[in-house]
């Protein structure tokens, strides 16, 4: 069962995968991090005495790390600093924590290595399999959770098209404003950060793809993301009571919000409301 909390951003999850490996093994040391531009900076750190492990990165097929994503299995020493099975290129970092026994775990999404975790000890290993099960399991855990994230900005990414198109028709101008209400209203109810701002920015594609050519804002506007909401709702022709569901809202509160936009749009109706709104780029 996977014990993660998919929020935050990918280095949060190496936090939580490098806590669990404190908790559900014997290893009282635990760092990590994933591939970023050819090399594994360690971006968490438990349980170590010193400060020696920051600033490590790992770059592939050096040290017992970089082999274990090489080799795409975990390696293990039990003699870190007179091993010759490894480069010593981090033995500045690794023995200066006073690390005998270091235990490196590939993450592997895809076929592929994304990143390393390590677990330490500075004198004999834990028991065998006790340790070294629960760290793999751990490291398994972490992919599938960077796996699904992966999935799920693929689709995002798949969802518009890159780049603006020079001109929409009709049909296609009021299927862009449909998608885009229902993102809002998709979004509202994502608590996960990092793919809320994902979606944020499919939103402002969406708002591009209305015009061919980005819209100078005429005015200092700015609406609360609930205002845009409820204006993207009202541009499809929704009555108050069908926002409101659309929304999860109530319908007094649904009027609130469209109140306080008509109000810093300077509109005297909700469809002047939301021809402004397009006209400085708010909505589509």
């Amino acid at each position: 069962m996977n014990t993660f909390e998919a929020v935050g951003s990918d280095a949060d999850l190496v936090a939580q995968a490098v806590r669990e490996l404190v908790r559900r093994t014997r290893f009282p040391v635990a760092f990590g991090g994933l591939l970023s531009r050819g090399e594994v900076p360690v971006t968490s750190i438990i349980g170590s005495r010193t400060r020696s492990l920051e600033g490590l990165c790992v770059q592939p097929q050096r040290g017992l790390g970089g082999r274990a994503m090489t080799e795409l299995r975990p390696r293990m020493t039990h003699d870190y600093g007179a091993s010759r099975q490894i480069t010593h290129d981090y033995d500045g970092f690794v023995l200066g924590e006073g690390l005998r026994t270091l235990l490196a775990i590939p993450v592997i999404v895809a076929g592929r290595p994304r990143g390393v975790l390590y677990a330490g000890a500075w004198d004999g290993p834990p028991v065998g399999g006790v340790a070294t099960a629960p760290a793999m399991q751990i490291a398994e855990e972490l992919a599938s959770e960077l796996r699904i994230r992966e999935e799920v900005e693929r689709r995002l990414r798949a969802a518009v098209p890159p780049s603006p198109s020079p001109s929409l028709s009709p049909a296609h101008r009021e299927e862009l404003r449909e998608s885009f209400a229902e993102l809002r209203s998709v979004a509202a109810l994502v608590e996960d950060q990092a793919v809320r701002a994902r979606l944020g920015d499919i939103e402002r594609r969406l708002v591009a793809l209305s015009s061919p050519a980005p819209l100078p804002s005429a005015s200092d506007v700015h609406l609360s993301p609930r205002e845009i909401d409820v204006l993207s709702c009202a541009a499809l022709g929704l009555t108050n009571a069908q926002v409101a569901e659309e929304l999860g809202l109530r319908e007094s509160t649904v009027k609130a919000y469209l109140g306080t936009a008509m109000a810093k749009l300077d509109a005297p109706t909700r469809h002047a409301a939301v021809a402004r709104a397009r006209r400085d780029g708010l909505i589509p």
